[in-house]
């Protein structure tokens, strides 16, 4: 007697059940599985998340090659794909074709595209975004690489965005603002290396994480009552390290962002954000409002963990740690990075009065 026949039953399983074991393979292995059988041909083209990363190219393929297999996937999966495309991921070295990836963003913009994040491209050429891009409101992940972002006159936000990162991108400070306050569930904003950002305004009152590293001449932190964890690494514009204009009544960045920090619990900052070299008046306003503000009984009630770059031990930079230790209660580490020129010795640390009892100070020399 012949042996019966066992039947395909991973080929028989439901299709959200066979996207989730597939969306677990690299994406060069589950479209491998397209020599199983004809069945299997062009399933991995519907999966609902794509990541195309350095993994999907042979090591000895060039970056300049590279895009002519991401416009292969692009092609497979425009020409079979059914349903949603969830999240697509572009974080492989290659020279991108800004007329392919034009056609594609506007192919993931009519599939329910939630998450879009394009990464670390070899060559930054800025290209333009499509406009459909800021009608998609079921978005809720957007990292964007070398871009020109502008948006259009008819935007009305991104409603469902909870997490935002610009990279190398071009964008105006107005521009910048608008989207900030277009994202009314924004819990997480990173900049870095962000062009012609002069003025860094941001006004959300359900962000909780903020990062930037860039260069800015000013910034102002207002209504952002749920920031949890600050980083800012300011880089002078030009050769500049204070604003060129100063916004009335405040003279220093450090003021602007301190009274909004309620709840913080980590706190990043660069010594050329703090620094104020520009007058003497200046100088002593910072001073005074320091020495103001230690005298108040308040506390940065949360903030556990603090870290300062590039510290010279000017003044201003002095009376900033006197009131981080006299006002952080439950503060465990603060890492100082000081210039191996500075002034600061971390002797004088041990008198300063402390709130929190358990703290460790960490000294560092660049």
């Amino acid at each position: 007697m012949e042996k019966p026949v066992e039947s395909d039953r991973i080929s028989n399983l439901p299709w959200d059940v066979l996207n989730s074991i597939l969306m677990h393979l690299p994406l060069r292995d589950a479209a491998r599985t397209s020599l199983l059988s004809r069945t299997w041909k062009y399933k991995w083209t519907n999966l609902s998340q794509f990541v195309i990363d350095d993994k999907c190219f042979p090591n000895s393929l060039p970056d300049k090659a590279r895009w002519g297999e991401v416009r292969r996937i692009f092609n497979h999966v425009r020409s079979n794909h059914s349903g949603p495309i969830e999240k697509f991921k572009l974080a492989a070295y290659c020279y991108p074709d800004h007329s392919d990836l034009d056609e594609w963003i506007i192919f993931l913009t009519f599939n329910g595209i939630k998450e879009l994040i394009l990464q670390d491209f070899s060559v930054i050429r800025r290209f333009k975004l499509p406009p459909c891009l800021f009608s998609c409101p079921q978005l809720i992940c957007l990292e964007l690489h070398g871009c020109i972002f502008k948006l259009p006159t008819t935007f009305g936000g991104f409603n469902c965005l909870k997490s935002l990162t610009l990279t190398q991108v071009s964008i105006i400070s107005e521009t910048l603002e608008r989207l900030i306050h277009s994202c009314p569930i924004l819990e997480r904003l990173t900049l870095l290396n962000i062009d012609h950002l002069a003025i860094l305004r941001i006004h959300n009152q359900n962000l909780k994480y903020l990062k930037v590293d860039s260069e800015f001449e000013d910034i102002s932190l207002e209504s952002c009552p749920l920031l949890a964890s600050v980083d800012i690494h300011m880089i002078p514009m030009d050769g500049r390290t204070v604003p060129r204009k100063l916004e009335k009544g405040n003279p220093s960045n450090l003021i602007r962002v301190l009274g909004c920090l309620h709840g913080i619990k980590k706190l990043s900052l660069s010594s050329d954000f703090i620094k104020v070299v520009y007058s003497n008046q200046a100088c002593r306003r910072v001073l005074g409002f320091l020495k103001e503000q230690s005298r108040y009984d308040f506390f940065f009630s949360q903030l556990k963990v603090v870290r300062i770059r590039g510290l010279h031990g000017t003044k201003p930079e002095w009376e900033f740690l006197k009131l981080i230790l006299a006002h952080s209660p439950v503060l465990e580490t603060l890492t100082i990075v000081k210039y191996e020129t500075g002034r600061l010795r971390e002797s004088l640390l041990l008198d300063v009065e402390r709130a929190s009892e358990n703290l460790k100070i960490m000294s560092l020399t660049l």
